[in-house]
This record gives C-alpha cells, sequence and structure tokens, in this order.
C-alpha cells in the first residue's frame, strides 16, 4: 500500500474538524477537548480522543458539512448487540470504498467471476445485505439470496426460545436447500453457523459446490476443516463485515488454527487490546478485545470497542497497519445473544 496512514489521519481529521465545513458531532465534541484536534499529526495521536460510541448520535450529524447539503447516500445499521444498533450513512465514495475490497476478497480467495452465487445473510438495514447487488455488478455474477432476521434469532436466544430457535434455523436452511436442488449453483456465501446445520442435514448438497464464503464472527477452526473438506478442494474464503468496518480474509495457516485478516486500509484499522485496559495494545499473538477505527474522508469514528475478540497478527511484509485473527464473540460478552453472525 503507498498510502502513509499518517498522512492520511491529518487529512480525514483536519477535514472533520474543519470550523467551517467538519461534521457537526465532531465540532461539538471539540468544544469539549482540551487541545485542538487539529493538531493531531499521526494515527497514533489519535489515542488523545478517547473511545467513540456512535450509539445514538444522528447519522447525518457524522457527515462533513462540506456543500450547502450534506453527502447523500443511504442509512445502514449495525446489529445493535451492544446496547442498541449503530447507524451511519454510506456515501457514494464509501460505496466505492466497501466494492472496491469485496473484489478484492474475491480474487485473492480465488472466486472466479461469471458464476451463479447464493448468499445467505440479514437484509434490510444491514450493509452485508447490500452485497448482493454489489456482486452482481462487479464480479459479473447471477446471485440468489436467502434473508436472515439476525435481530429475531437475538431475540429467541435472549429469552431462551430453544424450540423457536430451531425451527426458524430449518426454516432458512430449507430455503438454501430448496435453492440448491433447483438451481446450478457455484458459490455459496453464509455464516459458519448455517453452514455447520447445513453440512449436518445436507453434505451432499455442499459437496456440489464449487466454493464457500465464511461470513462473520463465528468461525472455529473445527468449522473451517469441516467446510473444506466437504469441498474437497472447492475454494474456501472468510472475511469480517459489519456495518462500518471490513477485513478480507488472508491464507489460513495450520488447518484453520489461525485465520487471519486484514482491514481495509486505511480508512479502516483494526487493533487488538487489553480488555481491562482499551488503551494498551497487546503483543503480537496475543488474545485481546478487537477495537476499530474508521478514517473515511465521510465518516471519523476512532477507537470503537467491538464486541469481539481476536489475535493480534503481524501483517506480511509493506502492510502499514496491523492485521486481527481468529475473530470470536468476547469471551466476556459471550451472555449475549449475537445471533448467527
Amino acid at each position: 500500500m503507498t498510502i502513509d496512514l499518517d498522512a492520511w489521519t491529518r487529512h480525514v481529521v483536519r477535514r472533520h474538524f474543519d470550523p467551517e465545513t467538519g461534521s457537526p458531532y465532531w465540532l461539538k465534541r471539540a468544544v469539549e477537548l482540551a487541545f485542538d484536534p487539529r493538531d493531531i499529526t499521526a494515527y497514533d495521536q489519535l489515542a488523545a480522543l478517547g473511545h467513540t460510541d456512535p450509539r445514538g448520535v444522528d447519522p447525518v450529524d457524522l457527515l462533513p458539512q462540506v456543500a450547502s447539503t450534506p453527502p447523500a447516500g443511504r442509512l445502514w445499521e449495525s446489529t445493535g448487540t451492544l446496547r442498541g444498533p449503530c447507524r451511519f450513512v454510506h456515501t457514494a465514495t464509501m460505496t466505492l470504498h466497501r466494492e472496491h475490497w469485496q473484489a478484492r476478497h474475491l480474487r485473492s480467495a480465488g472466486f472466479a467471476p461469471g458464476r451463479t452465487w447464493l448468499r445467505v445473510c440479514p437484509g434490510g438495514p444491514h450493509a452485508l445485505g447490500r452485497g448482493a447487488g454489489q456482486l452482481a455488478r462487479h464480479h459479473r455474477c447471477t446471485v440468489h439470496t436467502v434473508g436472515v432476521d439476525q435481530r429475531w434469532i437475538r431475540r429467541l436466544l435472549r429469552d431462551g426460545l430453544v424450540g423457536a430457535i430451531n425451527a426458524y434455523v430449518d426454516h432458512v436452511v430449507g430455503q438454501i436447500v430448496d435453492v440448491l436442488q433447483q438451481r446450478p449453483v457455484d458459490y455459496l456465501e453464509a455464516a459458519p453457523a448455517v453452514l455447520t446445520t447445513l453440512l449436518s442435514c445436507r453434505p451432499d448438497l455442499v459437496s456440489r459446490l464449487a466454493g464457500v464464503d465464511l461470513t462473520g464472527t463465528h468461525l472455529t477452526p473445527g468449522t473451517y476443516r469441516d467446510v473444506v473438506a466437504a469441498l474437497d478442494g472447492g475454494v474456501v474464503g472468510h472475511r469480517y463485515v459489519g456495518a462500518a468496518g471490513y477485513a478480507i480474509g488472508l491464507p489460513v495457516h495450520d488447518g484453520g488454527e489461525l485465520m487471519p485478516y486484514l482491514p481495509a486500509y486505511p480508512q479502516v484499522t483494526m487493533a487488538v487490546v487489553d480488555p481491562a485496559d482499551p488503551t494498551r495494545t497487546v503483543g503480537y499473538g496475543e488474545l485481546g478485545r478487537l477495537r476499530l477505527t474508521v478514517l473515511h474522508e465521510d465518516l471519523f469514528l476512532p477507537n470503537v470497542l467491538q464486541r469481539d475478540q481476536a489475535l493480534r497478527y503481524r501483517p506480511p511484509a509493506g502492510w502499514p497497519c496491523d492485521g486481527v485473527a481468529n475473530v470470536a464473540p468476547l469471551q466476556a460478552m459471550l451472555t449475549l445473544p449475537t445471533g448467527l453472525y
């Protein structure tokens, strides 16, 4: 990558804190700070801004007011595991950035263009659902979809309605089976939990696929190995997708024991921090809480603590930011119903 992270940080910070055209949220925060944030010159200095919690913030207030009207875009939401959803406007440039990284992921994982896909993912307000249209346009694909209501699953989990959960998962898997039986499908994208259920009931349908893309934060080494064995030489990709953050999977090591990701630099970076002291980054190979920073021209979110944990991963030579590996729900939050993703 040729973009200097410190230079990009200065550009984004000054854009969002410009007194005339900055974002209303950050201009209000600037008044509360004991220093001028426009004096920030390096990425590491973003720690001085503390942790950002965008829940309850008007998403339009996060946009820089660079014109007489703010940039236009669609509103997307996180699934809201921690105290309700976060809402963000995705402007045209943000959408292009995500599409670039989706295309990069597909190429690096080995998914061929021009094939037929089945995507099983949340729709509605969730950014993951937009991927079907992007996939069709940029990878020249035909795309089937099956919707998953992530918030309904989480409500059933919270209420302990195990029978209803199983019935809903059977409903989703039944739709997958219906498509795979009736139409030729090359690639399937779904959460690891969905793949596990499909493998248990219809391994014959999985074995006919040319590839599987695993999306979400519940990917275990065992699930990865099961999918690899079922495909017997087919493509297996993995990636981390959120309303604000995006990371693509790198080659897996030791049969799934180490599953690394690289964030969509420079607009997205990730750090792994001490859960008891989120200002301290852990050492390479150590486990900690995932902290996300968004440095987009139209969205600035420094130091957002995620519901996930990960290993800090040393990236390949020449990559200017940390990677993460073995993303999973944070152990301290396992009592929270996180759903299928």
